[in-house]
């Protein structure tokens, strides 16, 4: 059986757990799950694109252990990131047979595992479950900390619970499946870790893009466990985002502004956070920052992942409207995350139209 190559903590009292990290950690995750549940019913919660390729190899785990396994299967895609889905996972979980006791997995990409976990965090008031993530996106960020929710017409994860996992569980080999541009948008997060937090790992990323991009494992190991690292600190300080985990959101007003005015079709997450995150370093200087040439670093990064680094053409004062319903908005005034210097950033009000209307004309 193959063992965790990695393994980081994500330390909150008697609710901590722990990420691991390697390859093929199939049979890994069915002894984690006999040790922490002892269950006698599992429930899967996967997409349809995730779950036809991982779901037998799930299954052949799980079943070798005699539990009653029950996967539910929602389609692919933001779109469906909505309460409706969660309503009918709600009474096909339920249908199952499924009681408090019984573990939700969550299999797949920030979709699925954002849904599971709400699932998990509301159904018989909490079920515990565990996050086995196959995406970039979802391994170094949606995956570990305990935000879950779905997405409302008004704009993205509006409903929404803290409900943290009991394990997560990367096979990073998982990655050989994923799209090139669904890589490419989960290295947005990535980056974004440097801007916020570790310039030395920015620096990293600016020598090796391309080793990352073009599949060797062992950095893409190393620097997911950084990421994953960087996360769980933040976690740890700040479960509920009363301060220091707002940092994590960089990128994240102006991004999810664009997801949402383009009704989630035309940007993938990450695609929507590289612009944001450009936005919002334009915005930094428009106010004043000196930052020491991070746009200037940030921008050929960003498109040496294959990302979009320029707004799209659309009405910005849709995008200031839908930037107000975000959930880091306070009192009807925006906040937003700015860089102060490569590796640190801080949450700042007072934002105006006209100083992201200059920001916007400047990426």
């Amino acid at each position: 059986m193959n063992q965790p190559s990695q393994q980081v903590q994500v330390d909150l009292g008697d609710r901590s757990y722990s990420i691991d990290l390697g390859e093929a950690l199939w049979e890994h995750l069915a002894e984690s799950m006999d040790r922490l549940f002892h269950p006698v019913r599992v429930a899967v919660i996967t997409d349809d694109n995730v779950g036809p390729l991982y779901e037998p190899t799930l299954m052949d785990a799980f079943c070798d252990r005699g539990w009653n396994v029950s996967v539910h299967t929602m389609k692919a895609g933001e779109t469906h990131k909505t309460l409706a889905t969660v309503n009918r996972l709600y009474a096909e979980i339920l249908d199952a047979g499924c009681d408090r006791k019984t573990p939700i997995v969550a299999l797949g990409g920030g979709v699925p595992g954002d849904t599971a976990g709400f699932v998990a965090a509301t159904l018989l008031r909490g079920l515990p479950y565990v996050q086995v993530p196959t995406t970039l996106l979802a391994m170094v960020d949606s995956s570990v900390g305990g935000k879950t929710g779905v997405d409302m017409p008004q704009g993205k994860n509006l409903v929404g619970a803290f409900h943290q996992p009991c394990l997560v569980v990367i096979s990073v080999d998982t990655l050989q499946t994923l799209p090139a541009r669904e890589f490419s948008a989960g290295m947005a997060e990535v980056i974004k870790y440097g801007v916020i937090y570790d310039a030395d790992l920015f620096a990293r990323l600016e020598d090796d893009i391309e080793d990352l991009l073009g599949g060797d494992a062992a950095e893409r190991t190393e620097v997911i466990r950084r990421c994953c690292e960087i996360k769980a600190d933040v976690v740890s300080k700040d479960e509920r985002e009363s301060g220091l985990r707002a940092i994590l959101n960089f990128g994240h007003t102006v991004g999810h502004a664009i997801e949402a005015a383009s009704k989630y079709g035309e940007f993938l997450h990450g695609e929507a956070v590289a612009i944001g995150m450009m936005v919002e370093t334009a915005l930094a200087e428009v106010r004043g920052k000196n930052l020491g040439g991070l746009r200037e670093r940030l921008g050929p990064l960003l498109r040496r992942a294959n990302l979009p680094i320029e707004p799209p053409d659309c009405d910005l004062d849709r995008i200031w409207r839908l930037m107000h319903a975000d959930k880091k908005s306070l009192g009807g005034e925006i906040r937003m995350v700015l860089p102060e210097r490569l590796g640190e950033v801080t949450t700042q009000g007072g934002i105006s139209l006209k100083s992201v209307r200059e920001a916007w004309g400047m990426c």
